[in-house]
């Protein structure tokens, strides 16, 4: 008997009961209203009347009780079962099954179960799936002989290879699924990589730093280190959404060791091509001297090229010494008190020789409020003024003229600029004229391409900054800023 079935007879039954205690209710009345009021019969009809309402109604009233405790009850607890089924399911149980005995609810427990046993299997064979992607990505990420860390926005370790562990001399278990925060309070490299990570995320600039120096593989070693993004898409595929970080280090030892070898190579050469090109010039001024003897016009015009000719290998040697000093570290400063003006003349002396071959007409621009002074390595900055304003005068107009002036700022830094009016770099070159050996395509100029890089280094060696702007027909401006 299924549900619609009971719940017909039980509400006809009702209803039958309801029908006959009216029907009752109505005979009773008839027949007390027929009957005298003093008839002896009235007394006797109205307590049976009493009587017989009584009976049937208080058997509704307990049927209807009935009822109302077994029929909620009856239904309540299947559906009650399968909502818990439902919940169990929510909640990735995929084993829970429904038993309900009655006919009514068979089918859906059949069709429940039958639900259930498909997840059940579908859940295990996308675990064993994700398993294996899992090992067979480790495998991967092992098989690399770079150190690599993954983290995500909360800086936990979520991978690391063996080389990383190796590195930073941790265990897989130290690590794994652990707070890189936490972990870095007693391992001081992994403390220098989470700080230039977050330093990197506070500028908004995730990539490359300088070399990092280890002591690994029982000798030192030079690693570049770098980060990256974990990026995924955002919900509509609108922009993206940051999942976490990777670190990487690449091992550049090869190359430091190759770049050092080629900085003494060529720090050896430019010391011992100086004697013999100083050789040559003393040569020169001796063959111009006229108790030597009177020279021809044809002679003096070989002379005077190969006099500009060792110049200029001179003022190569001397640039590819200087940055060797650079680059090998061993760079000097010997500061001391200086006036800008002093700096500004030094340079413009050093140039008045092949300003007035040009006829280039140099200004100079100074405040007439009183400036203050440098604390800097005279000889240096002087050497930065004098190829700035070489470069200026070699890239102007004949007839022209130049600005080197200086001023203070109001925090207190000093800048000291060079302004020529020739034919301006292109803005695409700005930060790439500061490389070592970049020349902008096309420039018919000679040089070494070196004096911007080292007049850059040696700026910055003083905590100050090089500057450029330009456009392209309308000259350039170098900006040489440093602390008053």
């Amino acid at each position: 008997m299924n549900i619609k079935t009971k719940l017909t007879l039980v509400i006809g039954a009702l209803v039958a009961m309801i029908v006959l205690l009216v029907s009752l209710s109505i005979v009773n009345l008839q027949i007390l209203t027929a009957t005298e009021p003093n008839s002896p019969a009235a007394g006797p009809g109205l307590q049976r009347a009493l009587l017989w309402i009584s009976t049937i109604g208080g058997f509704c009233i307990v049927i209807g009780i009935f009822m109302l405790a077994v029929l909620p009850s009856y239904f309540n607890k299947p559906i009650k079962k399968i909502i818990d089924g439902i919940k169990d399911i929510a909640n990735h149980n995929y084993d829970c099954r429904l038993n309900l005995e009655s006919h009514e609810f068979k089918e859906v427990s059949e069709n429940f179960n039958r639900m259930a046993k498909r997840l059940s299997d579908y859940h295990s064979s996308t675990l064993v799936q994700i398993k294996a992607a899992k090992n067979y990505m480790e495998a991967i990420i092992n098989s690399v002989k770079e150190p690599i860390i993954g983290l995500n926005n909360e800086l936990t370790i979520l991978f690391i290879n063996d080389e990383a562990l190796n590195v930073l001399n941790l265990k897989r278990e130290e690590v794994l699924q652990k707070s890189a925060q936490d972990i870095s309070l007693r391992n001081d490299l992994l403390r220098r990589l989470i700080r230039e990570l977050m330093d990197s995320q506070k500028e908004n600039k995730v990539g490359k730093t300088e070399p990092l120096k280890i002591y690994a593989d029982n000798k030192e070693s030079y690693f570049q280190m770098k980060y990256m993004q974990i990026n995924k898409p955002g919900n509509n595929n609108s922009g993206s959404i940051n999942e976490g970080y990777v670190i990487m280090l690449k091992n550049i030892t090869e190359f430091k060791e190759l770049d050092s070898a080629k900085t003494t190579f060529i720090s050896t050469i430019s010391h011992e091509l100086k004697t013999p090109i100083s050789a040559i010039m003393m040569s020169l001024q001796l063959l111009e001297d006229s108790r030597v003897g009177d020279l021809n016009d044809e002679q003096k015009e070989l002379a005077q090229s190969i006099q500009d000719n060792s110049e200029r290998l001179l003022n190569i040697t001397g640039e590819l010494l200087n940055m060797t000093q650079v680059e090998s570290g061993k760079l000097q400063l010997k500061p001391r008190i200086t006036k800008p003006i002093e700096l500004i003349e030094y340079a413009i002396k050093a140039n008045r020789v092949q300003a007035e071959k040009f006829n280039i007409q140099i200004e100079v621009q100074y405040p007439e409020n009183k400036i203050g002074k440098l604390f800097v390595d005279s000889e240096k900055i002087a050497w930065v003024l004098t190829n700035l304003l070489s470069n200026a005068i070699r890239y102007s107009p004949e007839n022209g003229r130049i600005i080197i002036g200086v001023r203070q700022t109001d925090d207190n830094y000093i800048e000291m600029y060079v302004r020529d009016f020739g034919k301006g770099i292109d803005p695409r070159y700005h930060q790439s004229i500061f490389d070592h050996y970049f020349r902008v395509p096309g420039t018919k100029v000679q040089g070494s391409g070196l004096g911007l890089s080292i007049s850059k280094d040696f700026v910055e060696a003083h905590g100050g900054t090089l500057t450029v702007e330009s456009e392209v027909g309308k000259g350039s401006c170098f900006t040489l800023r440093l602390k008053a």
